[in-house]
């Protein structure tokens, strides 16, 4: 099928109109702004030889070399270091995206212990090991399908979880303001299977301390997902309402991507790409694109990349290759895990394949 472009018309953009199976696929750099996208970006020129892109990798730290310095700190569990970077990060989706990297750090639970034994009236430590304890429970767990997981597993996922959601919740108790203890609560009450009008109140909550915050929906869209007991009809209004709710420039229209992603990760081969290929979910695609990471007024905060790649992928697999190689220039060869885990085999990998494709 031919590529459909996006033209912006005024002041308005106006779009013109094998993966790993199913259930168990789940859970920045400084923003860089001038990436060329939108109303009066340069016209692309040919692409660049595939030998002449950078190589692509997984960086924790989004080519942030602050946060770099604190994933190290953390690694060398140097609290009395880390302690007052993470302190001084004042805006709250930020200091969450760092909690969030510092949390996938390995031992970050056994210090944390110490931290929080030592310092029982600080909510810092407390909120990291929560944090943390998250991300140790899915460690346990592993990433394979269910009915693969051993008894030992379920029991250690479920004892991290509760220590967790313990912890978690005395910090949103200690401090009301804080986004972070309720985006890492929707976390935890989607692996302990929690009543889903507690999963909807911490959604809330989090939107309460921060208006639109991008990770926040991206979890509720993994909420209201079919392999976690919602429904694609659901996931999908969620992803269109939330997009159109935003004001255009917005990260949200990636809530779109993520849920055709999604969509097609549950069809089986051959469906899946007549899926992708549709002209309706086409015209879906490119609407959110350029209601987002293509549009003029978009202003990348910190983890842009995140958009940036579910889109890539969502585009290469719908065979629009020049719109994906655009979003590929633009990430310079950094490759966030999701949605390139959904493919079987290494994301770096799979994104080095898909970016190579469409620059041809």
């Amino acid at each position: 099928m031919r590529e459909m472009p996006i033209t912006f018309e005024g002041d308005h953009p106006m779009p013109l109109f094998r993966r790993r199976s199913g259930e168990d696929a789940t859970q920045g750099r400084s923003g860089r702004r001038g990436l060329g996208f939108g109303r009066g970006a340069r016209t692309a020129g040919p692409a660049a030889p595939v030998s002449a892109a950078p190589a692509p990798a997984l960086d924790p730290a989004f080519g942030d070399d602050a946060v770099r310095v604190m994933l190290g700190q953390a690694a060398a569990g140097d609290w009395t270091a880390l302690r007052p970077a993470l302190a001084a990060v004042e805006d709250q989706a930020d200091r969450t995206w760092i909690l969030g990297a510092l949390a996938d750090v390995d031992g970050v639970e056994a210090w944390t212990a110490r931290a929080v034994a030592d310092h029982p009236d600080d909510a810092l430590p407390l909120l990291l090991s929560g944090a943390r304890h998250i991300t140790w429970a899915w460690e346990a767990r592993t990433g394979a399908r269910a009915k693969h997981v051993t008894d030992e597993q379920w029991k250690l996922f479920h004892e991290r979880l509760d220590t967790a959601e313990e912890q978690l919740l005395e910090v949103a108790e200690r401090e009301p303001g804080w986004l972070a203890p309720w985006y890492f609560l929707q976390i935890s009450a989607r692996g302990a299977s929690l009543d889903a009008d507690v999963a909807t109140c911490r959604f809330e909550a989090a939107l309460r301390r921060v208006p639109g915050h991008a990770a926040s929906h991206r979890q509720r869209l993994q909420q209201l997902c079919a392999k976690w007991g919602g429904s694609h009809d659901e996931m999908h209004e969620f992803a269109r309402s939330a997009m159109l709710a935003a004001p255009e420039g917005s990260q949200l229209g990636e809530l779109v991507a993520l849920a055709h992603l999604e969509r097609w990760l549950d069809l089986p081969d051959g469906e899946d790409h007549a899926y992708l290929t549709s002209p309706t979910v086409l015209a879906e695609l490119q609407e959110a694109a350029a209601r987002s990471v293509l549009h003029p007024d978009f202003t990348p905060a910190r983890g842009w990349q995140a958009a940036f790649n579910a889109f890539a992928m969502a585009f290469s697999l719908a065979d629009q290759r020049q719109t994906a190689h655009r979003l590929f220039e633009a990430l310079d060869g950094l490759v966030t895990e999701s949605p390139w885990h959904y493919l079987a085999g290494d994301p770096v990998a799979n994104f080095r394949a898909h970016r190579d494709r469409c620059a041809r």
